[in-house]
């Protein structure tokens, strides 16, 4: 790669930038195109071209040499605190291990087990990873398990300004639900209900979308997140969907994701979380729904009558026993699908493998789906389920968001198609270059204005000051020795 000295990291470069590499992935007609020894241009914060060759005069030129210049990756369910569901991974059942609040915890009364901080911060060391992985817009989402009930307002105007300041695209606000899951006995799970925190939670995520939309040039932009499905009540649902109606924004909410959620819908108002949407006229294009992993065919048609969006995070389902029933067969209903990660590692390209492999399990069949197919699913499936044409592809007018990926990793060799390629053997890992509205964010594992090698050491302390907290929320509160054992037992001294 030949890089001039006037390109800086966190910022936008003066002038028309040229762009090339082995390959470029442009957006032409109704699709992506691949383009060997592509051109891309950017000036202002925008592409001005996608193709061949570019005939006019610019400023610069950056050779990527041996690489993919991609449309930056959207990621609609991105993990923004420090990833906790590890802890579980190995040590089941969840409920036992701090994952549900048990009724001790909840007479005692819920709390903060971070400090304002802490809570900024682990945001913005969440959007660091989220570069460092080629993502370029993110919905950010977080668990509630270790929050005194929902997001606060301050520590999202605090992620407001690290997405500006480390140059990230959002659609966020603060998550609220009016309800949650209580332990009663083990593996005895019922709903509890708090109607007034849930729209308290709303008007504050209404007030912030009101503030921060647009700020950043454009970067912050607003979405309502109502928590899960099973969670919330009809009324704040249905003024949910009203405020996103007069803010013109999207809802992101968890639904069918789980048999707790499954059984909780049935027990509650005798359908499922889609049927009952449908059923109330909640259902419709504004709406984000992560999982779908417990969605019936009857719910997945409703999705498709609807045009509701399915954000798809394949890791994180399947390392929990989970997978879309199937991402083909969502496709040939023409139900719109944006990928997310939800989980740490943020590794996109690791989500699209392990999206083509349960795919194609599913349907026991291994021309099911294409790497292709994933790749849309994370470029234009994220700028549909959002409502947006300017980000997720590269051609003239859209934002000058890309993603340039490494083709010359050993592990990776040898290099097929590039598409191929990267969705079967790369990794977050292989990403050398982030621009964000013609912004630098990311180049050679180096983020603006983030030392990560830094914030990642402040991220275990936070974490394993969190892990002490773990018996305060747990079953019987069990000292942490006895929640999360070692994966092999500890040789003992003097052994």
């Amino acid at each position: 790669m030949t890089r001039p000295t006037d390109l800086t990291l966190g910022q936008r470069p003066a002038g028309r930038t040229l762009m090339t590499a082995d390959w470029l992935l442009a957006y032409h007609d109704d699709g992506h195109r691949l383009v060997p020894r592509g051109e891309l241009v950017m000036e202002d914060g925008k592409v001005i071209f996608a193709g061949r060759r570019f005939d006019g005069v610019v400023a610069r030129r950056i050779d990527f040499g041996s690489a993919l210049i991609s449309p930056g990756l959207i990621d609609l369910d991105a993990l923004s605190d420090i990833d906790t569901y590890g802890l579980v991974t190995d040590n089941q059942p969840g409920w036992a291990k701090g994952r549900i609040w048990p009724r001790s915890y909840v007479e005692r009364g819920p709390y903060e087990m971070y400090t304002p901080e802490e809570l900024a911060f682990q945001k913005r060391f969440a959007f660091g990873l989220l570069l460092l992985n080629g993502i370029t817009t993110a919905a950010p989402i977080a668990s509630l398990y270790y929050r005194e009930w929902g997001e606060t307002v301050a520590e999202f105007d605090a992620a407001a300004d690290a997405a500006g300041d480390l140059g990230l695209r959002v659609f966020l606000s603060p998550a609220y639900r009016s309800g949650g899951m209580v332990l009663e006995a083990p593996g005895k799970m019922v709903p509890m209900f708090d109607e007034q925190k849930g729209l308290a939670g709303l008007a504050d995520a209404v007030s912030f979308i009101e503030r921060q939309h647009g700020r950043h040039g454009g970067l912050v932009n607003g979405m309502l997140a109502p928590d899960r499905v099973e969670t919330c009540t009809l009324e704040l649902l249905r003024r949910t969907m009203d405020a996103a109606r007069d803010l013109d924004c999207r809802v992101r909410m968890h639904l069918a994701q789980g048999k707790l959620e499954l059984e909780t819908m049935h027990a509650l108002h005798g359908v499922s979380g889609p049927q009952w949407l449908a059923d109330n006229g909640l259902f419709n294009e504004r709406l984000i729904a992560p999982h779908a992993t417990h969605a019936s065919e009857r719910d997945l048609q409703l999705y498709a009558e609807h045009r509701v969006s399915i954000a798809h995070s394949p890791l994180v389902s399947a390392r929990m026993g989970g997978t879309l029933n199937s991402f083909a067969a969502c496709r040939k209903l023409g139900i719109n699908i944006g990928m997310a990660t939800d989980t740490a590692p943020p590794d996109m390209l690791m989500n699209l493998l392990m999206g083509l492999v349960g795919c194609r399990v599913s349907e026991k069949a291994s021309d099911a789906v294409s790497s292709a197919e994933l790749f849309d699913a994370a470029t234009l499936g994220g700028a549909k389920a959002l409502g947006r044409t300017d980000i997720g592809r590269l051609a003239s007018g859209t934002n000058a968001d890309i993603a340039v990926f490494r083709l010359d990793d050993p592990c990776m060799t040898p290099t097929i198609d590039p598409i191929t390629t990267l969705v079967l053997g790369g990794s977050g890992k292989v990403t050398q270059a982030v621009f964000v509205d013609g912004r630098l964010s990311m180049l050679d594992g180096e983020v603006a204005n983030l030392d990560m090698r830094a914030a990642r050491e402040r991220a275990q302390r936070q974490f394993d000051g969190l892990v002490a907290k773990y018996p305060d929320r747990s079953w019987q509160h069990r000292p942490v020795s006895e929640l999360f054992s070692p994966s092999y037992p500890l040789l003992a001294e003097g052994a």
